[in-house]
């Protein structure tokens, strides 16, 4: 059996994590801007393509099973990382072609964004198993903060940096900058795991030769399985609605550059981070002194996030006079406390059970976040633009929208109250095979 990581391996995962994010923030929050707002693009268009990304992720659980089974994971994500790298830069040539020939920045753009889903799918669930794998259960929820953190922190890094570079907007400048980052992102991550994983581990002999439906029936035959992953989409799905819509709304209520509001983004990722460590630092402390469980902490983050939204629909009605900064960050800061407890209670729950399926289990988890986030993105673009076309009002469209996304937070902190209620056990073919 391989030997657990330090915390110096930990957070070598976590800068890998760091460049996922950096790709992906460019591409769900720039280039959606761009399409909307410098082209006049319906804001559905944007999230038919986030869509398709996250469609592609529907196959991690397949991918998680092959890495389980395969014996490394490195392959994965470097191979992961090398698709999302070229997705990302020919992503931002085809929105550039958009402003001179729509039709066919928007072919290019399928194509880039397909790729895109699979470098995501298949070097961020090989990654999370990995660390589901390798880390002590001691060590486990802090250091899935850790990495999401150092996620979040890619986040802030790169939208600080492209708010900078990318005024004044041209085509040129917006390939320029987004195949910069793609570039840096892949060499971090390639660098990052180099000679991380050690050698090939064999797989338990009961993985190997358990079908993949098999493999994961038995884990949908759990119910906290079944729970987690019912919470995961729902959650996922409340909060990615605003992916496609917050920098828009930015600009055309509020007026703000491409340049400002993609900084306010980053003020929002900060708020997010601010969030993650804050769980970190006192989740453990508040469990020992009040007997504060995870779940307690990701229903009041769901909640918080439901009251910044019902600000952002406040805000929709009052306009530029409206302190819009302080509501991203209070946004960021709720979400980043629900995502990080959760977080820490999917590391807990993803090495329970057969032992070696923790890379089908994050495949589970992470398509149910994936088809959460295409559709919640695609319905959030969708909802703005059926509501401004019905009530012919840009604030208005957006506030409702910003409605519906407390709703389902609200929706979300009632089912996160029932996580961590029943044990995890192992099918009977397995005891018998470890016996």
């Amino acid at each position: 059996m391989s030997a657990a990581l330090g915390w110096f391996g930990i957070f070598r995962i976590g800068l890998v994590q760091a460049s996922l994010g950096a790709v992906v923030v460019l591409m769900t929050a720039t280039l959606n801007r761009v399409m909307v707002v410098e082209y006049a693009l319906p804001a559905s268009v944007p999230g038919l393509l986030v869509t398709l990304h996250y469609a592609v992720q529907a196959l991690r659980p397949r991918w998680g099973h092959g890495a389980d089974i395969g014996g490394r994971r490195t392959p994965w994500i470097v191979g992961g990382m090398a698709v999302l790298a070229l997705g990302g830069t020919g992503a931002a040539a085809a929105t550039a072609l958009m402003g001179g020939s729509p039709a066919l920045g928007i072919v290019l753009a399928v194509l880039a964004f397909l790729a895109i889903g699979m470098g995501v799918g298949a070097a961020g669930t090989a990654l999370l198993a990995l660390l589901a794998a390798r880390v002590a259960p001691a060590r486990r929820a802090p250091a899935a903060t850790l990495v999401w953190v150092m996620m979040i922190a890619g986040f802030v890094v790169t939208t600080a940096l492209a708010g900078r570079l990318l005024d004044p907007y041209s085509p040129a400048r917006l390939i320029a900058v987004v195949a910069g980052a793609c570039l840096a992102a892949f060499a971090l991550a390639a660098l990052a795991v180099w000679r991380l994983e050690g050698p090939a581990r064999a797989a338990p002999a009961a993985v190997v030769r358990t079908p993949f439906r098999q493999a994961l029936a038995d884990i949908w035959a759990e119910p906290e399985a079944r729970r987690f992953t019912s919470f995961i989409f729902l959650s996922m799905l409340a909060y990615s609605a605003q992916d496609l819509i917050l920098e828009p709304f930015a600009g055309l209520v509020f007026g703000l550059s491409l340049g400002e509001s993609t900084k306010l983004a980053s003020l929002q990722h900060g708020g997010v981070l601010a969030g993650m460590v804050g769980v970190a630092v006192l989740a453990p402390a508040c469990q020992r002194r009040f007997g504060l469980a995870l779940r307690q902490w990701v229903t009041w983050g769901c909640l918080a996030s439901a009251a910044a939204f019902v600000a952002l629909v406040v805000s929709a009605g009052v306009g530029p006079g409206w302190p819009l900064t302080g509501t991203w960050f209070a946004l960021g800061l709720a979400n980043g406390v629900f995502a990080a407890a959760a977080i820490a209670m999917m590391m807990q729950l993803a090495g329970q059970g057969a032992p070696g399926r923790e890379g089908t289990r994050m495949g589970l988890w992470g398509a149910a976040q994936g088809v959460a986030f295409g559709l919640g993105g695609l319905f959030g673009a969708v909802a703005v633009d059926l509501a401004r076309w019905a009530l012919g009002a840009v604030a208005t469209a957006y506030g409702g929208v910003f409605a519906l996304e407390a709703a389902l937070f609200i929706w979300s902190a009632v089912l996160a109250a029932r996580l961590g209620a029943t044990p995890v056990t192992r099918p009977a073919y397995i005891r018998e095979s470890e016996a």
